[in-house]
């Protein structure tokens, strides 16, 4: 099956800060774990949970630590490196969203980091509807992005519009925050607890 290029493929080397970012970041000593602590609290002990896009790892490594069972997909072939040498424990899968194979289901899909707003384009809901399908009975996802594109090669993604790709591919919004640290709703970023109807 021939995929779309997703957007992120298309920005190319304009794409490249990402993982220098976050390398920086870990290498300070920053708190870059937030979404996996909110992740953590949606999930019983020793979770199967799925890390979409997972990048450099950060989120994958830190889920695993907490005790979870993590598999993790990175298409990006420098950041699943740059993933594999900072955290070789965590295995790591070359899968897109779309080619994400039927796995054992998972307890909760992570799709964090602007994932969603680098997909290929008119694939959306297509993606929510696969990734449904890899849910367990009472699995849940979790996404977060920028709802405006203020990312490199990044879309414009409004949230009236997300919660209509959500409702179409079967899923609910059980709830929306502003934040991982669950404030309130805002216009610049959202975070999602969704649910299979």
């Amino acid at each position: 099956m021939t995929l779309p290029p997703t957007r992120w493929e298309l920005a190319g080397e304009d794409n490249r800060f990402y993982g220098l970012h976050f390398d920086a970041l870990v290498r300070e000593g920053a708190d870059v774990a937030g979404e996996a602590r909110l992740a953590d609290a949606l999930v019983a002990r020793h979770a199967r949970i799925l890390d979409v896009g997972s990048g450099m790892g950060r989120i994958a490594a830190a889920l695993t630590a907490r005790g979870h069972d993590v598999v993790a997909t990175e298409p990006d072939a420098a950041l699943r490196a740059q993933s594999q040498a900072a955290y070789a424990d965590v295995p790591v899968l070359p899968h897109e969203a779309l080619a994400i194979p039927a796995l054992e289901p998972f307890d909760l899909i992570v799709v964090v980091g602007n994932v969603f707003i680098y997909l290929g384009e008119g694939t959306e809901r297509a993606v929510l509807a696969h990734l449904r399908s890899l849910l367990a009975p009472g699995g849940r996802i979790l996404a977060g992005f920028h709802l405006t594109g203020i990312k490199s090669g990044s879309r414009t993604y409004p949230a009236d519009e997300f919660v209509a790709d959500v409702s179409a591919a079967g899923l609910t919004v059980d709830w929306r925050f502003g934040s991982y640290e669950l404030h309130a709703p805002n216009d610049d970023y959202a975070v999602w607890v969704l649910s299979a109807d």
